[in-house]
């Protein structure tokens, strides 16, 4: 029978619930076993795809086209579970489903409660996961315990450990253990408040794992477990990972809350854990033979989590390159000014992110300019390729006046308009081109020389794209279109050949970059900084 492990977070929101679960699922997986990731959100929208990034941090994007929680990107970072659109459900959605039901009438005439109408669709968002060939299917519960929103959530994990037996379920507890620096002490007082909450919706975890700034004195933990109500050796410090979010599997390995689980749940078929990827990319992080500075100019540089899969996938080029990436994140609207158009003249690389609006776009245009002018290697996404195209158009084709018809609907040179397919679309919510599309690469252009192979698959969240009747006099101008979708009338993938390396696309190719297989194009434009770098620093370049 699949196992179930749910992961609550208690004291205070921001924890790294995500992160512990994926780092959990990393384990289990190292030990052989069949894993699964959910996320359960207790907010309302129907999905993370109209919530702002100051507040939600950025919308990652599954290969059906889900827009998801930004967690979702750790699952798939650190572990091999497949995600679909049932690795994520909000409160806006079950509420959606059990209405939608009641209207045809599903229901017959009962009266259409929390209890147990909205516990029962959580728990068969749960069980939609569990197969036979499934060992453990892992549910992270969002938000913080004590919060309103998340009760029917919690009921239902509740009812869930019932219905399965108490032997295939465990729950594991992520909490706080602030330290006062005044008293120069750690404090388990919320921590204890926390479980007790749980312990009143009947809820009893099984392992508390603690986030702290210090280590853990053992007569502290021993309190925790005492006023818990938990074993003194399920109380797992996870002390914060300064150096890189990579280090907290083995520091939960080391705390041996795999084997743990394993004894907890039966998992009879578990292996001893392998872990030598792993520690190989660890030792390059902490042994790199380069370092580049690659500037990251976005509308949303101020708020780290809104580029968090971009930050990620540029360390991943670094593994692959054994180098080390130092990121200056750029606020767009800021490269007018002088002191930051000077710092982007001396950076390794420049890459411009996806968004929407036109507040600091011209920022952007101005900063792939720059890119373009100084040959500094770039890399565009999403909109960033447009305003690639849009600074192309201006300053190299001399049409002034260019720009994308989502900034200026009667632009006389509209090089950038919004899809055919989005003219009709009124609602904002999952209505863009998304997810895994495929893309055909143009022989020795630098994307396909990345890929090593012509034929790719990508995932998409736009509504703009390349005007086609500019084509060929962006061809004719010296911009190369070196992928398109394969009936050719969508362009994915430009560059400019007499530059080091600029690259820009249409798609995120962020979303399936990870650690250990970093993205093709991540690894290809870091290599690019290194040789830049070496270049004016009068080292020899292969």
């Amino acid at each position: 029978m699949t196992k179930h492990i749910f992961v609550t977070g208690g004291v205070v929101s921001s924890l790294g619930k995500g992160l512990t679960s994926a780092s959990i699922g990393m384990l289990l997986e190292s030990r052989g076993l069949s894993v699964r990731m959910q996320k359960l959100d207790p907010y309302i929208n129907v999905d993370p795809g109209t919530m702002s990034p100051y507040q939600h941090g950025e919308v990652y994007v599954l290969d059906d086209g889900s827009e998801t929680d930004l967690d979702l990107g750790h699952y798939e970072r650190f572990t091999h579970s497949p995600l679909s659109r049932d690795s994520n459900w909000t409160t806006g959605q079950i509420y959606q489903s059990v209405i939608d039901k009641e209207r045809r009438g599903v229901y017959l005439g009962k009266t259409v409660q929390v209890i147990p109408h909205i516990t029962n669709e959580i728990k068969d968002c749960i069980r939609r996961l569990a197969s036979d060939d499934v060992d453990v299917v892992i549910t992270e519960i969002g938000g913080t315990i004590g919060d309103i929103e998340s009760l029917p959530f919690l009921e239902a994990i509740r009812q869930f450990s019932n219905d399965v037996g108490k032997e295939n379920c465990c729950f594991i507890h992520l909490t706080l253990v602030p330290y006062l620096k005044a008293a120069r002490e750690l404090k388990t007082k919320p921590t204890q408040h926390s479980v007790g909450q749980l312990r009143q919706i009947g809820i009893q975890p099984d392992f508390i794992v603690c986030r702290t700034e210090h280590p853990i004195a053992q007569e502290d933990i021993e309190k925790i477990a005492l006023f818990c109500n938990v074993r003194a050796d399920h109380v797992v410090e996870e002390l914060d990972a300064d150096f890189s979010i990579y280090e907290v599997p083995l520091s939960l390995l080391d705390h041996k809350i795999d084997q743990m689980l394993v004894d907890r749940l039966g998992l009879v078929n578990a292996k001893q854990p392998d872990l030598s990827k792993w520690h190989e990319i660890l030792n390059v992080l902490h042994k790199p033979q380069a370092e580049v500075t690659i500037a990251v100019v976005g509308k949303y540089a101020k708020h780290k989590d809104a580029y968090k899969s971009i930050y990620e996938a540029l360390d991943h080029g670094g593994i692959a390159n054994i180098a080390n990436i130092r990121i200056l994140r750029i606020q767009s609207e800021d490269v007018a000014r002088e002191e930051t158009r000077a710092l982007l003249e001396k950076v390794n690389g420049i890459l411009v992110p996806g968004g929407f609006g036109d507040r600091g776009v011209e920022g952007k245009i101005d900063a792939i300019r720059i890119a373009r002018e100084h040959k500094i290697p770039f890399f565009g996404i999403c909109l960033g390729m447009q305003c690639a195209v849009v600074e192309y158009a201006r300053n190299v084709l001399g049409m002034r006046d260019a720009n994308s018809t989502e900034f200026d609907k009667d632009v006389e040179y509209p090089v950038i308009c919004l899809m055919d397919e989005q003219r009709s679309v009124t609602d904002m919510g999952g209505t863009m081109r998304l997810g895994a599309q495929p893309t055909c690469l143009l022989a020795g252009s630098r994307a396909a020389s990345a890929y090593g192979t012509l034929d790719i698959e990508e995932r998409h969240r736009h509504r703009y794209e390349f005007n086609y009747e500019y084509r060929d006099r962006f061809i004719d101008g010296g911009l190369t279109i070196s992928g398109t979708s394969p009936d050719g009338k969508l362009v994915e993938v430009v560059e400019i050949e007499d530059h080091p390396w600029f690259v820009a696309v249409q798609y995120h190719p962020e979303f399936k970059s990870k650690p250990t297989v970093p993205h093709p194009l991540f690894r290809a434009f870091v290599a690019a900084a290194i040789r830049y770098k070496r270049a004016l620093n009068g080292v020899e370049v292969e």
